[in-house]
């Protein structure tokens, strides 16, 4: 009499439920053969058996309610009891002669598969016992017409097949089930660990690079101060005042960055409106590429809604991979378009990040995200690679489309953490408030 959840395991609760089946099955078995065979059952003593079954599956339930996770020894005594209740049961109402006998089967069955061997031994050894005083001592089954003993054994068989081939079966299907879900689960733990030692790896040698350019960095700050302080004063040096500028304005972009990874290092950015954040972040990658035609279209929609970004920088590493790529791919058009949205019944916040690049090409669509790989635009598929595991992260996916009529469009989403469910479905999972789907096309 057990009941295996989806991971496989019996719980109390479902070994209440399959005792209160067997409990009814027990009252009509003795109504029915009473009834309708003429048997002289020892009905006192059956039916205290029967009660003492339901005050024990009574005590069962108190037990359920307390919602505390359940030991090897609860659920080994909860099958020694059913396994004595029917062994008392069959020694009312002939013993091993009666056809019910056999049910100790698919209960010893059920146990070896989710007791640990020692208990499962036990309770054999308890079934064997019993079974072996039941062919010796027992209360013979009393019938007015004994013609009817052998019907009711041809029809006590019967039932008695069926019981234990709908335990068996459903027993069986139910644990190939969880099993399979174990597999699935195992697998996909693998490679979210394989794909998340990866990160970490890409991780440290980034945080080793950052440290590495931290002094040459410096010298060409100092360096590039002093030229602009030169062309100041050399006339030969004043041609070269706006690259001087632009220099320096990538070195501010570089320190900045190397800013952003210390902060990440140190704990989660606040959360920030996301009409102040998108602002301030184009602006930091526009100086990154400033030779790239941009557009930005913001929807009215979420102007009005007052959205906010739990995770800033984790979007926008998200959404700097996008846009680096789609400027890579196409510096004629960059189209990066915001708007407020519903997926799957909650509000999001959506990114289009359109370019006029030549696509994607078929080959790399499979394995763009799962590992680097070399791209047609010289890359090497370590940003896409990154993007994917902080999608993941963050509880979203990335998929790769073609744009029509050329070039790709990349969709980035994120669930509102205005909301409260939002900012709930967060707090469960851990992930810092970004916790809706983040569906991204990128290109190589």
């Amino acid at each position: 009499m057990h009941r295996i959840t989806n991971t496989g395991r019996v719980n109390l609760g479902h070994l209440f439920w399959l005792r209160s089946l067997a409990i009814i099955g027990q009252l009509v078995t003795i109504a029915v053969v009473q009834t309708f065979y003429g048997a002289h059952l020892p009905l006192a003593a059956m039916l205290t058996i029967v009660a003492l079954e339901v005050l024990f599956n009574a005590l069962t339930w108190i037990r359920v309610a307390r919602a505390q996770p359940e030991t090897n020894l609860e659920l080994f005594g909860q099958l020694w009891v059913d396994l004595g209740a029917l062994s008392a049961l069959l020694f009312l109402s002939g013993g091993a002669t009666n056809p019910f006998v056999t049910l100790y089967l698919p209960s010893l069955a059920i146990a070896s598969a989710v007791l640990p061997w020692r208990l499962t031994v036990w309770l054999a050894l308890f079934a064997v016992a019993c079974y072996s005083l039941l062919t010796v001592s027992y209360v013979p089954l009393n019938m007015e017409d004994p013609l009817n003993l052998f019907e009711y054994f041809r029809i006590g068989l019967w039932v008695n097949f069926m019981v234990s081939v709908g335990l068996i079966g459903w027993f069986v299907a139910r644990m190939s089930r969880a099993l399979r879900a174990r597999d699935f689960a195992l697998a996909d733990a693998q490679e979210r660990l394989l794909r998340d030692e990866r990160a970490v790896a890409l991780g440290v040698q980034a945080a080793t690079v950052a440290h590495e350019i931290g002094t040459p960095l410096s010298t060409i700050a100092m360096l590039s101060e002093e030229l602009r302080d030169s062309a100041r004063r050399d006339p030969h040096l004043a041609p070269y005042s706006a690259d001087i500028e632009l220099l320096e304005q990538q070195m501010t972009l570089c320190t900045s960055a190397l800013a952003r990874l210390r902060s990440r290092a140190s704990g989660p950015a606040p959360r920030q409106p996301l009409d102040d954040w998108l602002h301030g972040f184009v602006e930091q990658w526009r100086l990154r590429h400033p030779h790239v035609r941009f557009e930005l279209i913001e929807a009215e929609e979420h102007k009005r809604a007052g959205l906010f970004l739990s995770d800033p920088v984790a979007v926008g590493q998200i959404l700097t991979i996008l846009l680096d790529n789609a400027a890579r791919a196409s510096s004629d058009s960059v189209t990066l378009a915001t708007l407020a949205s519903q997926h799957l019944g909650e509000p999001v916040i959506q990114f289009d990040v359109r370019d006029q690049g030549p696509g994607i090409p078929a080959a790399l669509r499979g394995s763009l995200g799962a590992t680097p790989v070399d791209s047609t635009q010289g890359g090497h598929g370590v940003g896409l690679y990154l993007a994917f595991s902080a999608a993941t992260r963050l509880g979203g996916s990335i998929e790769l489309t073609p744009a029509s009529p050329r070039g790709t469009h990349a969709i980035l989403r994120l669930a509102d953490t205005s909301a409260p469910e939002s900012r709930e479905k967060a707090a469960k999972t851990g992930r810092g408030g970004v916790a809706a789907s983040v569906t991204s096309e990128k290109r190589a």
